[in-house]
């Protein structure tokens, strides 16, 4: 006869198996009502799915199955108040995702999560998610870091950063600071810059959608050594005097396309440096700012290769320069094959722009060499200009070739103003189709010894 003061075996198990799931609820949980944890990504008991099936898991993914594909930060510890340090729970978030492929990181809606510099990398697995929502948020401090970016991702292939929510650098704070004083002061961590907020590094298939990136100490999004970019439907913004806040940075970057979004900001919307090839804009709304630019290049005498760029159907208003390309004395390189069409400008101090003696300093040295600007197309450019329809200073020693103006008409913004005529300086090319004002007539005809030599400066790019 069995002894009823022992239970059976199958008993025994199941108690186990039951106390076993009641153990492992996340306590990184315990901070938050149950509706609040439905609300915000989690899973409900009840509805036949715990929070986690070990001790283990809980300790290395938080509180998600080894099988979720979710991972809320809010459940790795981030506070989301805007005042804790969330540092610790984004990068244990993202190291858990890295490993899951198809994984969507999650900060969510009515949270504010502030995140010191930090440096996501990868390799992860394909197709991860950072999917913002809520407000991701600087320091409103000056922080001791080597680092140049705020958020820094790299080495990571088909990935998104995506949401409804808002990136919010606080620039404010260093952008009242002389850079004399303390910016560009050196410490024992080297020089003390401001940051970039988003900096992608060596990123294949990356897209950018839907969010808000304000304030930026610096440039607000840049992509690094990257290929196979898409940006669209994002808003950027920072005031119109904030120093050097670029809207959307490349360089060393290929096969791009900007589309679909609204950029505000105290320089360049879009600033196309060396290295950046098949890159299209459209769609784009630039206000403030200082236009959308190709360079910088060549400073410093660096061999700087810019081709193939497209910008279309963009709206330019309250800036600086409409479309512009600028380089540096003494550089080598070339820029080739840029197309400016379909460009509405409204009250823009000079709408088109070819620098070749650019120079951000009091003054710089004369120098022969220059980067080569050849096939550069402008068409269908109008609107309004506040001091210039137009301005193309072109090197003595390489003049800009293959200009095309087609179908261009710039009127002063103040009608009372004396319109300024157009002015060209070493420029070759040919107009065609309307013109206004006339002065905007005034590119020269290459000859072949200039054909000659722009086409030597050409080769050293291996295009």
């Amino acid at each position: 006869m069995r002894d009823r003061n022992h239970l059976p075996v199958s008993h025994v198990l199941l108690w186990l198996a039951i106390s076993s799931i009641l153990s492992t609820v996340s306590p990184m949980r315990s901070h938050l009502k149950p509706s609040e944890v439905l609300r915000h990504g989690g899973h409900d008991p009840g509805l036949g799915h715990s929070y986690s099936s070990s001790p283990s898991t809980a300790n290395q993914h938080g509180s998600y199955m080894p099988h979720s594909k979710k991972f809320n930060i809010l459940f790795f510890g981030a506070t989301g108040d805007g005042v804790a340090d969330d540092s610790k729970a984004f990068k244990a978030a993202w190291k858990a995702a890295c490993l899951v492929p198809r994984a969507t990181i999650e900060l969510p809606s009515e949270f504010k999560f502030l995140v010191r510099p930090i440096t996501l990398q990868g390799p992860c697995m394909p197709h991860l998610v950072l999917q913002i929502d809520g407000t991701l948020v600087a320091p409103s401090s000056v922080a001791k870091s080597n680092l140049y970016q705020w958020i820094n991702i790299k080495w990571l292939h088909d990935f998104t950063i995506q949401g409804s929510g808002t990136v919010d650098g606080q620039g404010f704070v260093l952008w009242n600071i002389s850079e004399s004083h303390h910016i560009e002061k050196e410490t024992k961590y080297g020089s003390s810059m401001r940051p970039t907020v988003i900096r992608l590094y060596k990123c294949y298939n990356v897209t950018v959608r839907n969010i808000r990136i304000i304030n930026s100490p610096l440039c607000h999004l840049k992509f690094d050594s990257s290929q196979g970019v898409k940006v669209k439907n994002i808003t950027i913004s920072s005031p119109k005097d904030s120093p050097n806040t670029d809207g959307i940075h490349l360089q060393n970057t290929r096969d791009v396309e900007i589309k679909h979004s609204d950029i505000g900001c105290g320089d360049d919307c879009v600033s196309i440096q060396a290295g950046c090839s098949n890159v299209h804009i459209h769609h784009l709304r630039c206000s403030p700012g200082h236009g959308i630019s190709v360079g910088g290049l060549g400073k410093g005498s660096s061999l700087a290769c810019v081709s193939n760029i497209s910008v279309n159907s963009v709206t330019v208003q309250n800036a600086l320069s409409g479309v512009r390309i600028k380089t540096w004395q003494g550089g080598v390189g070339s820029v080739r094959n840029v197309s400016f069409s379909n460009v509405q400008v409204v009250d823009v101090d000079v709408p088109i722009v070819i620098d070749q003696y650019y120079c951000n300093r009091r003054s710089c040295r004369n120098r022969t060499d220059a980067v080569a600007i050849s096939e550069v197309t402008y068409k269908k450019i109008s609107g309004t200009y506040r001091f210039q329809p137009m301005n193309l200073a072109c090197s003595d020693g390489m003049p800009c070739t293959g200009v095309a103006l087609r179908d261009i008409e710039l009127s002063p913004a103040n009608e009372t103003q004396v319109p300024r005529e157009a002015f060209c300086w070493k420029s070759y090319g040919e107009s065609q189709g309307l013109l206004h004002p006339l002065s905007l007539g005034c590119l020269q005809r290459p000859t072949r010894l200039m054909k000659a030599q722009m086409k030597s400066h050409n080769d050293t790019c291996y295009y």
